[in-house]
């Protein structure tokens, strides 16, 4: 499973792509995938839900799951509205996406 994230911040784009690395993924970052994403995975901190519709655009078959902080709850229903096919809390998407590659869903 190749995974894109789109993330602004440092410590979160080097704690997750860890993560899914150990767990058996590709990870890119950044403006331009390395490879045709399977899921792309969006901080709504950094693009808000108007990234989830770009890379909707840009890649209409690829999962998309949006990620921002719980108590932003309007702006994780906006990246649904926008065509996120899941949506987490920042404290939950390093696990689920793991568990997903483990299980190869993609």
């Amino acid at each position: 499973m190749h995974i894109h994230l789109d993330t602004p911040d440092l410590m979160t784009r080097v704690r997750l792509e860890s993560r899914w690395r150990t767990a058996g993924a590709t990870v890119s970052s950044g403006a331009e995938p390395d490879a045709r994403p399977h899921r792309i995975v969006v901080d709504l901190t950094g693009s808000g839900p108007e990234g989830v519709t770009a890379w909707r655009e840009r890649f209409p078959e690829a999962r998309i799951t949006a990620f921002g902080p719980h108590v932003e709850g309007e702006s994780l229903k906006a990246a649904k509205a926008a065509g996120a096919d899941q949506v987490l809390p920042r404290g939950k998407v390093g696990e689920r996406i793991a568990e997903a590659v483990v299980d190869q869903v993609w």
